[in-house]
């Protein structure tokens, strides 16, 4: 160990320059998570609709930011290919990206976000900011983390494609994951506006063991409302488990857990652009998932 010897003024110079240095830090990941935000539901993307030219920008993007972030790819290469139902006279090729940071344990965590969106209609762009450029931002800012504090478990980063036609992405992953063992699923979908200041963390019904970690990274200083539910645990309540990516997961034995706000008026709309995003809510809730993220990675 190293002893050094400081006056007083060098060492308040000191101090202050860590500080500033970690303050500066975050202010330049939270910048580049609403950046990512912005660039990812912006007009150049078209709605990232599969099979038109905004949605290959959308998988060049996600790629490129893989890379930046010391995210391998998961396969030899990031697109893992699949065969998308025709819901037209010819379906276009799913194209999920996957990419992961190896852990020390053999034992996988699933992160993912869905990339895809529902393209243009009657000449207006359905940007998707919400559902789901929030989601893949953050599946970058998580990444960003790991990279620099190497994880527990090797974390796999999903964007999938083809969820707003049937969960069709994640479907192919899961039939394909032969032995490897993934022990829980972290889905993000729609994670970045609520007027109520409310997130939901969904699938509790099926690993209450879960729900401690959720409490703790519930942090009142984050100004974020979390709510346990819509598993249809309740009599009448919303039944959110096969309503995104992770419900592929779950039919496949695996846990999850799902964040999500619930409808907005924007929903599966034009109007979902990222000037409607509350960057405020949104950043808290992205920082209240990785600190779930590092809790789990930490429990062995």
């Amino acid at each position: 160990m190293l002893k050094i010897i400081l006056n007083g003024s060098l060492k308040i110079t000191i101090l202050l320059f860590f500080s500033f240095s970690a303050l500066e830090t975050k202010s330049q990941n939270k910048t580049q998570l609403i950046q990512d935000l912005k660039i990812f539901s912006s007009a150049e993307m078209e709605g990232r609709k599969p099979g038109t030219t905004g949605h290959k920008i959308a998988q060049e993007y996600i790629s490129k930011r893989f890379g930046e972030l010391g995210v391998v790819p998961y396969h030899k290469k990031y697109t893992d290919s699949f065969e998308m139902n025709a819901a037209e006279d010819k379906a276009p090729l799913g194209q999920n990206i996957i990419g992961k940071i190896n852990g020390r344990l053999d034992k996988m965590i699933v992160i993912s976000a869905h990339y895809d969106h529902l393209g243009i209609k009657d000449g207006k762009i359905y940007f998707g900011a919400d559902d789901n450029a929030s989601g893949v931002a953050a599946l970058f800012y998580i990444a960003d983390y790991f990279n620099r504090n190497k994880p527990n478990h090797t974390l796999i980063f999903a964007a999938f494609d083809g969820e707003e036609t049937g969960l069709e992405g994640a479907q192919h992953f899961v039939a394909n994951l032969n032995d490897q063992q993934v022990i829980l699923n972290i889905n993000m979908d729609m994670i970045s506006r609520s007027d109520s200041k409310e997130i939901y963390a969904c699938g509790t019904r099926y690993r209450s063991d879960l729900k401690s970690i959720l409490q703790t990274v519930n942090n009142s200083n984050l100004k974020v409302n979390l709510k346990l539910g819509h598993d249809g645990l309740k009599v009448g309540e919303q039944d959110w488990t096969y309503n995104s990516d992770h419900g592929p997961f779950h039919k496949g034995g695996i846990p999850f857990i799902y964040f999500g706000v619930e409808d907005h008026t924007d929903y599966h709309r034009a109007s979902d652009s990222f000037d409607k995003i509350d960057t405020a809510f949104y950043s808290n809730v992205v920082d209240m998932i990785l600190g779930f993220v590092k809790k789990v990675d930490n429990k062995n």
